[in-house]
């Protein structure tokens, strides 16, 4: 989220060259399918020998395309006034970023929280995620055969974390970035 939330705001607040191609290069990654990358981070993890553990659970989603281009999007939101209030006060970018604009993102880092929460690159049944352990049970090699009941449960059991989450953070999905933001 960290990563994911300073690509962000880059783009969407500081001005340097070639900006805009950095910003066409994240929405060329975002076009390519999730799918397509599967094996080659597998192979990558593999060949660095990290497939397996959690390292292989963290890194591949520490920063990706999709998350930057969340950001991005959240930080344009949020009016310029506000930084620049921040900026009278004596605050830096660095420090405008941290104390000002990043409290106001919250309901987009609980949004990438929430992506983040997969991995593929794991065998070991102790370090499946959610999804995975849920993909492993549809594919049939946690059962036999076909057992419908079983899945379908499995199923509303896998979305139970994530409407809790949601139902804990409504608040934040809900509010917009601009309430109280302007100083008046």
């Amino acid at each position: 989220m960290l990563l994911d939330s300073m690509a962000g705001y880059a783009p969407a607040r500081l001005r340097f060259g070639g900006r805009r191609a950095l910003f066409s290069a994240i929405v060329a990654i975002m076009a390519v399918p999730g799918v397509v990358l599967f094996i080659p981070k597998f192979l990558v993890l593999n060949q660095l020998g990290l497939y397996d553990n959690y390292t292989a659970l963290i890194l591949p989603v520490i920063a990706d395309a999709a998350g930057v281009f969340i950001m991005k999007q959240f930080f344009q939101s949020i009016p310029p006034t506000v930084e620049e209030a921040a900026r009278v006060d004596g605050a830096g970018v660095f420090r405008t970023f941290w104390s000002v604009v990043l409290p106001m993102a919250r309901p987009a880092l609980i949004t990438l929280t929430i992506i983040s929460f997969q991995g593929v690159a794991v065998q070991s049944l102790e370090l499946f995620t959610l999804p995975r352990g849920l993909a492993d049970l549809v594919s049939g090699s946690r059962g036999k055969g076909t057992q419908y009941p079983l899945k379908l449960g499995a199923a509303v059991l896998a979305t139970i974390p994530v409407a809790v989450v949601f139902v804990v953070f409504q608040r934040y999905f809900v509010r917009g970035a601009n309430e109280g933001a302007d100083k008046g």
